[in-house]
């Protein structure tokens, strides 16, 4: 079955970069569900985010020959998708704060969660994190949905890790305050 699998994904690979229509049609069937959510996590809406699923691919088709294989195609697709998506986000100008430059209390404190900590949805859960502030979102998505660390983050942002630490942690506090809310619970 690894076998099998693997063909299929050297087949598509050979497609690709023959510049092949039909795997390239594959390919978008095969990664285009994953590649918009990853884009709307990042951009938070979906229209930007299908501007985004159409740069990424013409850019991974166009540069198909730039794929080494060192990651799977997936992750390469991916990475150019988020790429992408904080361009979206640099054009409009969102801010991530530098942890030197934060005002408030960087104590570290743990919130810990009550027997009576009300339980959300994830439907309630997807809507309060699109209503982060964009640079929280950001973090938040990268780290908790897309499973890069905070080293990986502060590259690919051009922030400290710590920035990316204290956006994460920020995000986290500002979501249990959006949830909380009447309108959420």
């Amino acid at each position: 079955m690894a076998q099998r699998k693997l063909n299929h994904h050297d087949h598509l690979l050979a497609g690709l970069r023959k510049r092949n229509r039909d795997a390239q049609f594959q390919a978008y069937k095969q990664y285009s569900v994953a590649m918009l959510n990853t884009a709307i996590r990042i951009v938070g809406n979906k229209a930007e985010a299908e501007d985004v699923l159409q740069e990424a691919f013409l850019a991974a088709f166009t540069k198909i020959d730039k794929y080494k294989g060192d990651s799977t195609f997936g992750a390469w697709l991916r990475r150019i998708v988020v790429n992408k998506s904080i361009n979206i986000l640099q054009k409009r100008k969102v801010s991530l704060v530098p942890l030197d430059e934060l005002p408030l209390d960087l104590s570290g404190e743990q919130v810990t969660e009550s027997p009576d900590t009300p339980l959300w949805n994830i439907d309630q859960i997807m809507h309060a994190v699109n209503d982060l502030p964009d640079g929280y979102r950001v973090v938040f998505s990268l780290y908790l949905l897309e499973g890069y660390n905070h080293r990986e983050i502060s590259q690919i942002l051009n922030i400290s890790e710590g920035g990316s630490k204290s956006q994460y942690n920020r995000a986290k506090k500002k979501l249990r305050e959006i949830l909380t809310t009447p309108s959420y619970v």
